[in-house]
């Protein structure tokens, strides 16, 4: 049978999120849905999968919550579910920014559909920025855009201003695009480039997806694999599943030849973090994969913490609380100087 996964989010004003969940929780579970959905004040957030009859009832219980009725989803297919359990998280912020007052519902750029995405960025005056992370932008991107560099979408708002000041600097003030994935994590940057007074801000419609769903590859200004958060890893064009693999180590995609040198262990390390490991967590990590070839043996799916359907959200949970965490140690040294 076909699995049908569904990619969604909306930003809107839901003050009762918490009471939400349980009931959320036992809809979708009835219609053997799988994936992760976040709620928050700010509105929800998910990958899901299923049959397409449970993927339509999970949409329309969703789009039963108060102000949710406009909620969208970019779908795509693949031959087995790629999640391995359902999750629905309550959340402080449906994608985590960490810039109190930011609000998308209050304040965001100017949506621009996938049909007329390319005239925008081919456009000289328009300055191209992708809010992913660095890991994203490295197996594709738009043509011409900006890297941030950035592990976490923490990160961004530094980025951005440090950006806006070189811009400045040279007397420029163009138009100010940004995209990524969903559209999820470019819709709360442009809310945040608006209140920092930036007018021409402008994100694309339903993200890379939603582009790669509807503009015919001829046309297509994207260049190479979009990555996702499931055990996919990536999507070509076609949004069938693509050449990455994932290590499960730090989370990052891989290649068949990153799987070739001595660096890579299944499970344990690759090139990219081979150098990161420390010799406890290279240990811990070998022990959690002779559990997982274990399981398999047995014919049993392993449900631990490695599974790739959570891996890649938590990778991002773990360095957002790094960044957190050193934001808050940062703030704390600058009250001590004070």
């Amino acid at each position: 049978m076909i699995t049908r996964i569904a990619a969604f989010y909306l930003f809107f004003p839901f003050p009762t999120y918490e009471a939400a969940r349980e009931p959320l929780r036992d809809t979708l579970e009835a219609a053997g849905v799988k994936g992760t959905v976040l709620l928050a004040a700010e509105g929800v957030n998910g990958t899901i999968a299923a049959s397409p009859e449970g993927i339509d009832t999970a949409l329309a219980a969703l789009r039963a919550l108060p102000g949710a009725e406009a909620l969208e989803a970019k779908f795509s297919e693949a031959d087995e579910n790629p999640f391995l359990r359902l999750k629905v998280r309550l959340k402080q912020e449906i994608v985590t920014m960490g810039v109190p007052g930011t609000d998308p519902n209050s304040l965001v750029g100017a949506y621009v559909t996938p049909e007329e995405w390319n005239a925008l960025i081919s456009d000289p005056d328009t300055v191209l920025i992708d809010t992913r992370n660095d890991y994203e932008y490295a197996i594709g991107t738009f043509e011409g855009a900006i890297d941030p560099e950035t592990k976490t979408f923490r990160e961004f708002p530094d980025w951005f201003r440090e950006f806006r000041e070189k811009l400045e600097a040279e007397g420029r003030k163009p138009k100010i695009a940004m995209f990524c994935t969903g559209g999820i994590r470019c819709e709360k940057a442009t809310s945040f480039v608006k209140a920092e007074g930036i007018d021409d801000v402008f994100h694309l419609q339903g993200g890379i997806l939603k582009y790669l769903e509807e503009v015919p590859e001829e046309q297509s200004l994207w260049r190479g694999e979009c990555f996702v958060f499931d055990e996919r890893v990536s999507v070509k064009h076609d949004l069938t599943p693509g050449d990455y693999d994932m290590c499960h180590a730090c989370k990052r995609p891989i290649t068949e030849d990153d799987k070739k040198g001595n660096a890579y262990v299944p499970g344990v390390s690759c090139p990219h973090c081979i150098d990161e490991m420390t010799p406890e967590q290279k240990r811990r990590f070998a022990e959690r994969q002779k559990q997982i070839n274990l399981a398999r043996k047995r014919g049993e799916a392993h449900l631990g913490p490695d599974a790739a359907a959570v891996a890649a959200r938590r990778r991002e949970e773990v360095l957002e609380a790094k960044a957190k965490e050193a934001q808050e140690a940062k703030e704390a040294a600058g009250t001590e100087d004070a």
